[in-house]
C-alpha cells in the first residue's frame, strides 16, 4: 500500500510539473490563417489633371484605358479573437493589412485618412503599426494627393477629388477584405521571368563592388515572388499577391489615357483567368502585382537609342549628339499599348503558371509587425566600410535633389541641357535654386559628390517640399517577411535590404519581400556607389550618400524588435499639413451643349455595315465633364451585346450590369426584352475599350467623350450596342445625370 501511494504521489508530482513546463513552452507552430481580400475602384479624375511620374506639365489626362484598383489583403492568426470585430476596441497583435493600389506612390496622408476611416467601423483594430499602403508607381494616373510641393507640382498643387478617390477606394478595399475573411493556408513560390525588365542605370549598377555583382547573374531582379492565398474549405486560391520589380512606364509621357500600364494589365488579366469574367473589376478572386525593388528597372527592353538617329546613345551620361534627339529606351512592342500588352502578360504567364502549379512553401507560425516614423536629417548611424574594413559614422542629410534629377530617365527624359552622371553645377541654376531655397555650406558637405539643384529641405514654401519623417515598417507573417519602403530602392539596394532583414532575423532566415513606394514617398534610395556616379537614381536619393546605409540599419532594428518581442518607440509623427495645400487647378464651373443638342446624344454612330473581329468600333456623345463623376464601380460606358430570348442565362449580376438595368427600368423604349435581354461585356475598365474626352468650347463647356472598342478574338458573332453614361453640371449648382445609346450595330 505504500509503495502504491507513493507511485500515486510520483504521478501527480510528474503531471504537475508537465503541465507547469508545458504552459510555459512556446505555443505549437499552426499552419493556418484567417484571411481576407477585397479590391475596389480608386480610379482619380481621368481629364483635366496633370500625371505623377514624368513630371510633364503638358501630360494631363482626357481620358481612361485601365481604371485604377486597390486590392487588399488580410491576415490573422488562426486564433486570433479580436474584441476588435465585435466591439470596436481593437487588438494589440495577430493581424496585418497588405494593400496594393494602382497609384502613383503612396502617401502619408492618404494612409492617416484610411486609417480614420477604418477607426469609425472597427476602432484601433488598424494602425500605422500593421497596415501597409503600397503604389504600384504608374506614371498615367492622375497626381496630387501626396501633399509635398515638389510631388504635387504637376498637378498644379493639391488636388482635393483624387485624394478623395485613393483615400475612400482604398478604405473600401480594406473592408471588403475584412467582411470576407475566412479560414485558409498561406503559401510563397517563385519563378523567373526573362524579358520583362533592364537595369536602365548600368553603369551606375557597374559601380557597385565586383564581389558583390558576382553573386548575382543579372543586373535587375529577374524573380517573381507569389505569396498564394488559398480557402480552406475550398481549397482553391482566392488572392494572390506578385512582387516583381519593373517600372510601369510601359506607358510613355505622350500618353493621355489613365492607365495602371503594364503590372496592372497583368492584374487585370488574371483577375478575368481566375474569375471567368468578361467584364475588368469583378469577381471575388483578387490577384495583385505590387511593386518591389524597381527603382533602376525599367520595362523598356529595347533599350535607349537616339531618337532621331536610333543608334544607342552614351551608356554613362544618356546623352545623344547634337541633332540626334534625346535618348529614349522603348519596347517590346511596335507603340506604347503593344509594350504594356507584352510585359503586362509576361507577368501574368509567370504568375498564372506558378499559381497553377499549387506548389511553394507553406508559411507557418506568428503574424507580428514593428513600425517606426524617423527624422532622416537627425540620423546617425556607425557602419563598416566596404573598401577600407574601418567603422565609420553616416550622416542623414536634410532633403536635395541633383542636377541629374532635372535630366529624367531613358523612361522618361528630361527638359533643357541636363544630362546624367552630372557632377558638376552652373551659376545660373544655381542661382535659379537659390531662389527657392538655398543650400547651407553643410547641405553641400553632406549632399557631395551630389551638385545640389534643388535644397527641397530648405525651400521657402508655405508646407514641406519633401519629407524629412520617414515611415519604415516591417510585416512577418509567420516565416515571411514584407519590409515597406517609402521610396523607390534601386536593384542592389533591395538585394542588400533583404540580405539584412534576413540575416538580423536569425534563423531559421524568412523570405524576404521589399514592398515599395509604401505609406509614404521620399523618391529613390541608391547604394552608396551608385549615388557616386549621379545618374537619375542617385541624384535623387534625398538624404545624401548614405541614405540606404541609414534605412539598413533601421530595417535591422525593425525586424530585430520583432524577433525579440520588444516595442518601439513609435518616433516623430510627420507633421500635419492638410490647411496649408495650395490648389491651382480648378473644378467644373458649369457643362454646356450646342444648340438643338443635348447631353447624351450620339454625334457619331458605328457604321450600318458588320464589324468583324480585329475592328475597332468608334461613338461619340455630347457628354459633361467625367469629373462631375467619378463613376467608381461603374463605368462612362458599356458594351453590350444583345442574347436571344431563347440565349444562355444571364451570368452574376455585378454593379455595372445594374447601372445598365437601372437604365434600362427607367427608359423602357430603349430595351428590346421582347428580343432578348442586353447583356454588358465590356467597360471602360477592359483593356479592349478607351475613352477620349475633348473640350469643345471653354466658353461656353461644350465637350463630346469618343467611344472606341476594339474586337477581339473571342467576341461572339451579334447584334452588339454602346451605352454612354455621364453627368453634366448645372450653371448654378447641381450635378444631374444623363445617358446616351448607340444604334444598334453588328459583328459577323
Amino acid at each position: 500500500m505504500r509503495h502504491q501511494k507513493m507511485s500515486v504521489g510520483v504521478t501527480v508530482c510528474v503531471t504537475v510539473v508537465l503541465v507547469l513546463f508545458l504552459g510555459h513552452a512556446p505555443s505549437p507552430v499552426l499552419a493556418g490563417y484567417r484571411m481576407g481580400v477585397g479590391r475596389a475602384d480608386c480610379t482619380g479624375p481621368p481629364v483635366e489633371i496633370g500625371f505623377m511620374g514624368y513630371g510633364e506639365f503638358s501630360q494631363r489626362g482626357q481620358g481612361i484605358h485601365l481604371r485604377q484598383y486597390a486590392r487588399a489583403f488580410i491576415f490573422a492568426d488562426e486564433d486570433e479573437r479580436s474584441a476588435g470585430e465585435l466591439d470596436g476596441e481593437g487588438t494589440t497583435g495577430g493581424r496585418v493589412v497588405f494593400v496594393s493600389a494602382d497609384a502613383g506612390m503612396m502617401g502619408h496622408a492618404v494612409k492617416r485618412e484610411v486609417l480614420a476611416l477604418l477607426a469609425s467601423r472597427y476602432g484601433q483594430l488598424y494602425r500605422f503599426e500593421n497596415v501597409v499602403l503600397s503604389g504600384s508607381h504608374s506614371h498615367s494616373v492622375p497626381s496630387g494627393f501626396l501633399m509635398s510641393t515638389i510631388y504635387d507640382i504637376a498637378s498644379l498643387g493639391f488636388v482635393p477629388q483624387n485624394f478623395d478617390a485613393l483615400v475612400e477606394g482604398i478604405t473600401l478595399a480594406i473592408v471588403r477584405a475584412h467582411e470576407s475573411m475566412r479560414p485558409g493556408r498561406l503559401f510563397v513560390a517563385e519563378t523567373t521571368v526573362q524579358e520583362a525588365n533592364i537595369n536602365r542605370s548600368p553603369s551606375a549598377y557597374e559601380n557597385n563592388p565586383k564581389e558583390e555583382r558576382d553573386r548575382y547573374r543579372d543586373y535587375t531582379d529577374k524573380r517573381l515572388v507569389q505569396l498564394r492565398l488559398v480557402g480552406e474549405e475550398e481549397g482553391r486560391p482566392f488572392g494572390v499577391i506578385n512582387w516583381f520589380a519593373v517600372h510601369p512606364t510601359s506607358m510613355n509621357k505622350t500618353n493621355r489615357y489613365v492607365s495602371s500600364d503594364n503590372v496592372g494589365y497583368a492584374s487585370v488579366l488574371l483577375e478575368q483567368d481566375r474569375n471567368g469574367a468578361r467584364v475588368a473589376g469583378q469577381g471575388a478572386f483578387v490577384g495583385a502585382f505590387a511593386s518591389t525593388n524597381l527603382g533602376d528597372a525599367s520595362p523598356n527592353i529595347m533599350g535607349p537609342k537616339c531618337e532621331k538617329t536610333g543608334l544607342p546613345c552614351d551608356m554613362l551620361t544618356s546623352s545623344c549628339p547634337d541633332g540626334a534627339g534625346s535618348c529614349i529606351a522603348s519596347g517590346p512592342g511596335k507603340d506604347m499599348f503593344e509594350s504594356t500588352k507584352i510585359i503586362g502578360s509576361r507577368l501574368y504567364d509567370a504568375a498564372s503558371t506558378l499559381l497553377a502549379t499549387d506548389g511553394g512553401r507553406e508559411v507557418t507560425g506568428p503574424i507580428r509587425f514593428a513600425h517606426q516614423f524617423v527624422d532622416m536629417t537627425k540620423t546617425n548611424v556607425t557602419y563598416v566600410d566596404r573598401q577600407t574594413g574601418e567603422e565609420k559614422t553616416a550622416q542623414g542629410c536634410y532633403p536635395a535633389m541633383g542636377y541629374s534629377f532635372g535630366a529624367g530617365t531613358t523612361d522618361g527624359p528630361g527638359a533643357f541641357d541636363f544630362r546624367q552622371a552630372q557632377l558638376t553645377d552652373s551659376p545660373f541654376w544655381n542661382t535659379a535654386r537659390d531662389l527657392l531655397g538655398e543650400p547651407t555650406a553643410e547641405d553641400k558637405r553632406c549632399q557631395a559628390p551630389k551638385p545640389i539643384l534643388i535644397a527641397s529641405g530648405r525651400t521657402k514654401f508655405s508646407y514641406e517640399a519633401q519629407p524629412k519623417i520617414v515611415p519604415t515598417q516591417v510585416l512577418l507573417i509567420g516565416n515571411f517577411a514584407i519590409a515597406a519602403v517609402p521610396a523607390e530602392f534601386t536593384t542592389m539596394s533591395g538585394r542588400r535590404l533583404r540580405q539584412a532583414v534576413r540575416e538580423a532575423a536569425g534563423h531559421p532566415e524568412p523570405t524576404v519581400v521589399i514592398a515599395g513606394l509604401a505609406n509614404m514617398y521620399t523618391s529613390y534610395v541608391a547604394t552608396p556607389e551608385e549615388y557616386a556616379i549621379q545618374r537619375y537614381e542617385g541624384a535623387s536619393t534625398l538624404y545624401g550618400p548614405h541614405t540606404l546605409t541609414i534605412y539598413l540599419e533601421q530595417y535591422r532594428k525593425l525586424i530585430r524588435a520583432i524577433m525579440a518581442g520588444e516595442n518601439l518607440a513609435p518616433g516623430p509623427m510627420p507633421p500635419f499639413e492638410d490647411h496649408k495645400q495650395i490648389t491651382l487647378s480648378t473644378g467644373v464651373v458649369f457643362d454646356g451643349h450646342p444648340f438643338g443638342w443635348y447631353f447624351g446624344d450620339c454625334k457619331v454612330q458605328p457604321k450600318e455595315t458588320p464589324y468583324h473581329r480585329g475592328d475597332t468600333v468608334r461613338a461619340m456623345f455630347i457628354a459633361g465633364n467625367p469629373r462631375n463623376n467619378l463613376m467608381h464601380e461603374r463605368s462612362y460606358f458599356t458594351v453590350e451585346r444583345l442574347v436571344p430570348a431563347n440565349g444562355e442565362p444571364a451570368l452574376e449580376s455585378n454593379s455595372i450590369e445594374r447601372q445598365q438595368q437601372h437604365h434600362n427600368d427607367n427608359h423602357d423604349d430603349d430595351d428590346d426584352s421582347e428580343n432578348g435581354r442586353w447583356e454588358v461585356i465590356a467597360t471602360d475598365a477592359n483593356w479592349e475599350t478607351k475613352f477620349k474626352w475633348y473640350r469643345r468650347s471653354t466658353l461656353f463647356a461644350y465637350s463630346d467623350i469618343e467611344l472606341e472598342w476594339e474586337i477581339t478574338d473571342v467576341v461572339e458573332p451579334g447584334t452588339y450596342r454602346i451605352q454612354h453614361f455621364g453627368y453634366w453640371r448645372y450653371i448654378l449648382g447641381g450635378t444631374f445625370p444623363y445617358n446616351g445609346t448607340t444604334r444598334n450595330f453588328y459583328v459577323e
